[in-house]
């Protein structure tokens, strides 16, 4: 496999990721599984920057996105409820 190839399949397999992590972000009622699906989100888009050689950018996406926001995310759920709440 050459390396145009594999940074392709890299690609694809990057894009699949970030695109099931939004969808499942969004379709979980539990809101400490969508914030996990969030932190992958991140995490997925992180690997792409620094694929992309980026990775002072990839870094701070990594620390702040998947890290520092998701447990700020977690302490405010952990405050109230787990569940969404359809009125």
């Amino acid at each position: 496999m050459n390396p145009e190839t594999f940074f392709w399949a890299i690609q694809v397999l990057i894009a699949i990721a970030l695109i099931g992590s939004s969808i499942a972000a969004i379709r979980f009622k539990n809101l400490i599984s969508a914030v996990i699906a969030m932190a992958v989100f991140s995490l997925a888009l992180s690997v792409e920057f620094y694929i992309l050689q980026a990775p002072d950018v990839a870094i701070a996406e990594a620390g702040v996105g998947a890290g520092l926001t998701t447990a700020m995310y977690l302490l405010a759920i952990r405050n109230t409820t787990d569940e969404e709440v359809v009125e």
